[in-house]
């Protein structure tokens, strides 16, 4: 499977996944220059931030490891695009959650980093 159809897939499957814990959908693959965001979501007040991830093997290691440093870095920038693009979620306490996909095992963690590092 191309790698952009899995990954719609895996974005398709998280947000399924999210919907049915309760958070609400605000927009999918935000872009903006040097960034995308998979997933912007609302848990109660709390504006989710969603990342993606998805692996067909364990070959590269697993989806959440995936995430380093430079990824998260990347997350940060764009969410702080998308809230001076939309103000009306600049007062909203913000979460960064990551959705991993191993095959087909869906991991959620929640507030998986913050803004800091």
């Amino acid at each position: 499977m191309k790698n952009w159809l899995r990954g719609n897939d895996a974005e398709s499957r998280a947000l399924q996944h999210l919907r049915a814990q309760g958070l609400k959908l605000v927009t999918r693959n935000w872009r903006c220059r040097g960034g995308e965001l998979d997933l912007v979501m609302r848990d109660g007040d709390v504006l989710v931030i969603v990342e993606v991830r998805s692996r067909a093997s364990a070959g590269y290691g697993s989806a959440a490891e995936s995430i380093d440093r430079r990824k998260r870095g990347h997350v940060v920038h764009a969410t702080r695009l998308y809230l001076s693009a939309h103000p009306e979620h600049a007062e909203r306490n913000v979460r960064f959650d990551v959705v991993a996909l191993d095959a087909d095992r869906l991991q959620w963690l929640q507030a998986a980093f913050d803004a800091e590092n």
